[in-house]
């Protein structure tokens, strides 16, 4: 019953470039589409393949098996996407989820790059955290270059959305809260990086990181460098919490 009404859904929805307001989104490439189709069939629209694409065989069997439609079309691919490499793109319907209270949490405040974000969320499932938590205003995280970054990544994840930090603090009482600020009080390294059953990793955007106020909500840390850069890139930062964090706390 779910699929058809998918489907009668897609045959009401004329696919456009992509649009934050826009109830579907899509996947650009072969692999961020496998990845849907394992992980969200139940919300694939269709599947959308150039003609020159080599592996139509092992795409028609895994949309078989949740009957969900493939086409051919080259003029809707290079309508969705601005690179000349893409053959393959899903169109699913955008849905929402919620953290788990027993696992821990990456917590994005305000973050303002979707290709960093989708790079964040693949990093994320590399090390093992299936659960992020974002601070409005922030990034689109169905943008398609957000779906892209994350390499599929998304679709393995639990993710929500909260008006401010408070308002997930109040929601998750029981994590331990760990805020990566330039100016923490605690440097992180590995050999004495706190044991915690459920902690939830703070960083800042792009831009302006995470302001002083962060200073007193649980554990403030710093990740050591040099003086010679002003701060490290958000993606990198969060490579290494996540890195030392599950080097520590996850087996």
């Amino acid at each position: 019953m779910e699929q058809r009404d998918l489907k009668n859904k897609e045959d009401k929805i004329q696919i456009k470039p992509y649009k934050k307001d826009a109830t579907y989104s899509y996947t650009l490439g072969a692999f961020p589409t496998y990845e849907l189709l394992l992980s969200k069939p139940e919300k694939v629209l269709k599947v959308a393949v150039h003609s020159t694409y080599t592996d139509m065989e092992g795409l028609k069997e895994i949309c078989g098996k949740h009957k969900i439609p493939v086409e051919i079309n080259d003029k809707l691919i290079n309508k969705l996407s601005d690179k000349e490499n893409c053959y393959v793109t899903g169109i699913f319907e955008k849905y929402g989820c919620e953290l788990s209270e027993e696992r821990s949490h990456v917590v994005l405040v305000n973050p303002s790059n979707m290709g960093n974000m989708g790079t964040i969320i693949r990093t994320m499932v590399g090390f093992g955290i299936y659960d992020l938590a974002i601070i409005l205003p922030g990034a689109d995280i169905f943008n398609p270059k957000c779906v892209r970054a994350s390499m599929g990544a998304l679709f393995k994840i639990n993710f929500q959305f909260f008006e401010t930090f408070d308002e997930y603090r109040k929601t998750f009482k029981h994590h331990d809260v760990f805020t990566f600020m330039l100016n923490g009080e605690h440097t992180l390294n590995i050999s004495d990086c706190p044991k915690s059953e459920r902690f939830a990793l703070v960083f800042g955007n792009e831009a302006a990181g995470l302001d002083d106020s962060f200073l007193n909500v649980g554990t403030s840390v710093k990740i050591p460098q040099t003086d010679d850069v002003d701060s490290l890139n958000l993606t990198i930062a969060v490579g290494i919490g996540l890195y030392v964090f599950t080097n520590r706390n996850i087996k």
